[in-house]
Formats: C-alpha cells, structure tokens, sequence
C-alpha cells in the first residue's frame, strides 16, 4: 500500500483540531421511496456526507445497526426492512467521491422500487428529512512532535477530534488518506509501516469511541515492538 504524503510544510508538528458538523435544513423532504430517490438525486453532496457520516457526531440511541440515515429511516418510518439492509450494507468509503456514492444509492432504491410494485405507492409513517452539513473546525492548542506521543494523545482526544483527522480528512488532499497517516509518512517515512496499519482501519462501521480506542491500540502496539 502506497500513501501520498498530506503537504503540511516539511516536518512540522501535527496540529490537533477539534469539530463539529452543524445540521443545516434544506426544505426537502421525502413521505414516498420515489420521493426519497428524487431527493437523492437532487440533494447536495454535503447533505449526502451529513446523512452518511453525520450520524458518528449525533447520540444514537435507537437502530444501532442502521449506518446511515436513509437505512433508519427505511426500517422505522418506512418499515421496509429489506431496502434498510441493503441501504446499511453501503460503505461510503468504497467510493472515490459523493457522486459515485450518490449513484450506488439510487441504483439500490431503484432496484427496490422495481422489484416491489407496493414500495411505489406506499407512504411512511414520517418524512424524511434532507439536512445538508457544514463543518466547524476548532483549535485544540495540542500539537504532536513525533510519532512516539501519539498513543497518549490519542486515546485522549474528543470524538470530534477523531472524526476530522480519521474521517473527515478523507475529503482533502490527498483523498482518501486520514490525516495521522499522511502527516506520518510526509515527516517520519521511517514509521510508513504504522501509516499502513492506520489506513487500514475501517472508519464506517464503528462507532467513534470504538474507532479511538483502535487508533490508540494500534499505536500502542506498534511502538511496543519498536522497544522490544
């Protein structure tokens, strides 16, 4: 595995953000599957991110299993269990942007829509809401100077900081690469085995505590068989 390095100005400190994603109405909304599909094809890509990571930041209390928006609400509201599965079964990080996202989306509530004439005409209980996102970046002040303080800084870090390095650092530069990884293999190429071990960690289906406590693990690890 190859990882393109984040251009951040040579070996400078990683510095540690916090965020937030703010919940946007887009006065779109959906009572019908055709009506959902509609959405979809109309919606912008930021509604789309909000609705399949936004759920990360958000207390969910209910529909644990449901990944993604469009899911729960296919199994609560619409009480169509089938198109629920198929809807969760989709990793966004599978595809290189929102648009070919955006297409796989379609292509299962088509499918759906095709197979099942009662699905056409059916109404849910609620509407599905389109909300589109915005992401609020905050400073935290704590900056990291080596690889090696990563495992205590982690394992402390708000979700939120966990979120915009691991998740939302996908959309920048280089795409599809989180920002501990890049930032490692751009300053310390020494450590390019623990940049690997990072990439690899699947950032969808986990909930944010549990993805931190991975990140932390797999640091903790690898520099526990540097010393050894």
């Amino acid at each position: 595995m190859s990882l393109p390095a984040r251009d951040s100005g040579g070996d400078q400190p990683f510095a540690v953000k916090d965020c937030a994603l703010a919940a946007i109405a887009t006065g779109r909304r959906a009572h019908t599957l055709r009506e959902l599909y509609d959405g979809v094809s109309a919606t912008t890509p930021s509604s789309l991110y909000y609705h399949f990571w936004g759920g990360l930041l958000r207390p969910r209390f209910d529909d644990p299993e449901y990944n993604n928006d469009f899911a729960v609400w296919a199994f609560r509201d619409f009480h169509d269990e089938t198109l629920a599965e198929r809807l969760s079964v989709i990793d966004p990080t599978d595809y290189t942007d929102m648009e070919e996202l955006r297409q796989e989306v379609l292509d299962t509530l088509e499918e759906r829509l095709d197979e099942d004439p009662v699905v056409s005409w059916k109404r849910a209980e609620s509407a599905f809401t389109f909300i589109r996102s915005q992401i609020v970046v905050l400073d935290t002040h704590t900056t990291i100077t080596h690889p090696r303080e990563m495992p205590e800084i982690v394992s402390a870090m708000s979700l939120g900081s966990v979120f915009y390095h691991f998740i939302d650092a996908r959309r920048r530069p280089p795409i599809g690469i989180n920002d501990f990884s890049a930032w490692i293999v751009g300053a310390f190429p020494e450590h390019t085995p623990l940049a690997e071990r990072l990439a690899h960690l699947d950032p969808y289906f986990n909930r944010l505590a549990g993805l931190r406590r991975q990140l932390a693990g797999v640091l903790a690890d690898y520099f526990g068989e540097a010393a050894s």
